[in-house]
């Protein structure tokens, strides 16, 4: 630690922890365990999204599977070229839409590691069963294309049905190659693929998206918590998104399933306390015709409103929440406006890496004098304002997809079930205590991530054993305790 903190530049600290993952594996997880909460943004968002652009210029050895359009018709006997057999999880993104970043084509492997090094040391997955995975079908990125050291195909991005036929011979073959029970998470894929994979492919495989599915439960978790403070519940407010994408829609469904789940009102009537603005405005039924379609379960009858503060003047949210991947979109005028008409305003920016972010924690704060309840995906250092000390929630997914991938793999659930990632949120929530509501956490210390993921890992399992989805039969008695003991530890045998 003390030569991985001798670096003032958080990239080379990158390269330093990634090379020592290389050279000693079970070290690599003692350093990142025990240093959680200072190596996240290192191994994770911000640092993440940095070392994927410069990809090409730092790689030393290549951390996962590179699968390509070359690779066509033999991707089974590319899998089989892994030298692990025992293939449990599998993070596999194409590259098109990293982070807030856009595209950075093959150069997006550091996200499917990133992501795996956290399943395995916060959620207890081990090591040898997680596998990442690059599909490499070119792209758009005219920089990445001309540079000399971009490790992928130079060619545009491949589309329709050569893409699709691509990603079907991969899905097919992933089973084939591991079995029902292998849970593949997509990442940062392009919003017009992202839908239409997970839709697709929900039905047949064990499959996950963290962008639109693990941003939604660590979005629902967060407004849970945050409704100890406000009072009231889910289905009182009125909720305003800036941002329509993945992430956007996603936590508006996540969002709508939960009140009609409290309240048994149909998911379509709870989708009407949901409104979205994107780049054109607020979303409403006017624009029907033109919105892609998974926009159009939140386009409501209303006048148009041009941009996000003539639409805060014209709805009056009681919650506001940034999935855009632009910065500086929570303007002053925005906050105050918002303010204006809550008293316990709630603002979640949650776009990374930082830069992108709608707002920071200290103009949250300032602002809101002091009132808002905020949380961001990227880390921000506490704010002291007026003699107060606020301490920003950080809304990371890394506190949800390891103890979902955990509860999926203990209870051998074949499928993902909506129910399961509830079941997450509302674990989430129910680990936020009163102190640090106080402190204006609205989610518990990262500190403590591996019994928070062995708890949603029980409340998944419970669900999936519920649901009937499960087939680690019997049941354990104790789930709590046997997910524990499942948990990877990097500890050494003792030998006599």
């Amino acid at each position: 630690m003390e030569n991985i903190r001798s670096y003032a530049d958080p990239l080379q600290k990158y390269i330093a922890i990634m090379g020592l993952q290389e050279r000693n594996e079970r070290l690599f997880y003692k350093v990142l365990i025990d240093n959680v909460e200072e190596l996240l943004p290192v191994v994770y968002t911000p640092t993440v999204g940095e070392a994927c652009q410069k990809y090409g210029a730092i790689f030393q050895r290549p951390h996962g599977l590179y699968i390509s359009l070359k690779e066509r018709g033999k991707i089974l006997d590319c899998l089989k070229n892994w030298p692990e057999k025992f293939v449990q999880v599998i993070v596999v993104t194409d590259g098109e839409r990293i982070l807030g970043l856009g595209d950075l084509g093959c150069q997006g492997m550091g996200i499917p590691v990133g992501k795996l090094a956290l399943y395995t040391a916060l959620g207890g997955i081990r090591a040898s069963a997680c596998l990442p995975i690059t599909i490499d079908v070119g792209t758009n990125n005219e920089t990445l294309l001309n540079d000399p050291f971009y490790i992928g195909l130079r060619q545009r991005r491949a589309t329709g049905k050569e893409y699709n036929d691509l990603l079907h011979e991969f899905m097919c073959a992933v089973k084939q190659a591991y079995g029902e029970k292998i849970l593949i998470q997509f990442e940062d894929f392009a919003n017009h693929n992202a839908f239409t994979l997970l839709a697709k492919y929900q039905k047949t495989h064990l499959v996950f998206n963290d962008d639109i599915q693990g941003t939604a439960v660590v979005a629902l978790g967060g407004l849970l918590a945050a409704l100890k403070v406000t009072g009231g519940t889910l289905a009182d407010q009125k909720f305003l998104f800036l941002g329509a994408g993945e992430a956007g829609t996603g936590i508006g469904e996540m969002i709508a399933l939960e009140i009609s789940e409290q309240t048994g009102i149909p998911v379509e009537e709870a989708r009407e306390k949901i409104w979205l603005v994107d780049s054109k405005g607020l979303v409403v039924k006017s624009r029907w015709e033109s919105l892609q379609h998974f926009k159009q379960n939140f386009a409501h009858e209303h006048e148009q409103c041009k941009d996000l503060l003539s639409a805060v003047q014209a709805l009056k949210p009681t919650i506001l929440i940034g999935t855009s991947g632009q910065g500086k979109t929570f303007t002053k005028e925005v906050i105050e406006t918002f303010t204006s008409y809550n008293e316990k305003p709630v603002i979640f920016a949650l776009s990374n890496p930082t830069s992108q972010s709608e707002c920071t924690a200290e103009e949250a704060y300032t602002w809101s004098k002091g009132q808002a309840i905020f949380a961001s995906g990227s880390p921000f250092d506490p704010v002291t304002y007026e003699g107060k000390t606020f301490i920003p929630g950080q809304g990371n997914n890394a506190y949800i997809f390891p103890g979902i991938g955990h509860g999926v793999l203990i209870s051998g659930s074949i499928r993902m079930h909506n129910d399961m990632l509830l079941a997450a949120a509302r674990a989430l929530a129910a680990q936020v205590e009163q102190e640090h509501l106080h402190q204006g956490l609205i989610y518990p210390p990262f500190k403590h991530i591996r019994k928070i993921s062995a708890n949603i890992a029980v409340a998944v399992a419970e669900k999936a054993y519920e649901l009937g989805l499960a087939t680690k039969l019997p049941k354990p008695s104790n789930l709590l305790k046997y997910a524990e003991s499942c948990m990877y530890s990097p500890n050494y045998r003792n030998y006599r």
